[in-house]
């Protein structure tokens, strides 16, 4: 009887000793996934958070405008920012027109990763000779995206829901 308790102690403890050092092994690969993800957060927070320049090509790639992406204290991220014709300086293709043709943003951003945005609020554009000068509104959720060796994040949803063109809205990194 002795020898079959001390038998059945000893199966039991082999049998708990895999998945107590599996249970270490995952928490140990947990925590560093954790760390991996804070490294790649904090990369990405130092790329997105701060002053950016701010495009249309309708307007200009010459004179730029630009926005501003804030960490907010509740962890949110806030963009707000625009590009306005009339800052055009004379001489540029948009200078030599006298319009008020812009491209504004507002609302928050989420940051997938350092390529990666989304934005969720308005984007807001009037160009002169899209929709008769009148402005088209955008509200919703949108992609902000960078590929190669660009150095802003485009707009993916490039076309325009009134007139049928292509806008490039593009943030360029800092």
């Amino acid at each position: 009887m002795k020898n079959f308790i001390f038998t059945m102690l000893i199966a039991l403890l082999v049998g708990s000793l895999p998945s107590t050092i599996e249970a270490k092994t995952k928490k140990k690969t947990t925590r560093k996934h954790r760390t991996e993800q804070d490294a790649r957060r904090l990369s990405a927070d130092s790329r997105v958070v701060g002053k950016h320049m701010l495009t249309l090509q309708w307007i200009s790639w010459e004179s730029y405008g630009s926005v501003e992406i804030k960490k907010e204290t509740d962890g949110t991220y806030s963009c707000h920012g625009e590009q306005l014709a009339r800052n055009c300086p004379k001489g540029t293709e948009q200078g030599n027109i006298d319009n008020d043709d812009y491209v504004k943003l507002n609302g928050t951003i989420e940051i997938v990763d350092r390529n990666h945005l989304i934005f969720t609020g308005e984007i807001r554009t009037k160009v002169y000779h899209i929709n008769n000068g009148q402005e088209v509104l955008r509200e919703g959720t949108f992609n902000f995206v960078t590929k190669e060796n660009r150095h802003y994040w485009r707009l993916q949803e490039m076309k325009n829901p009134i007139d049928e063109c292509i806008d490039y809205i593009d943030i360029y990194f800092k």
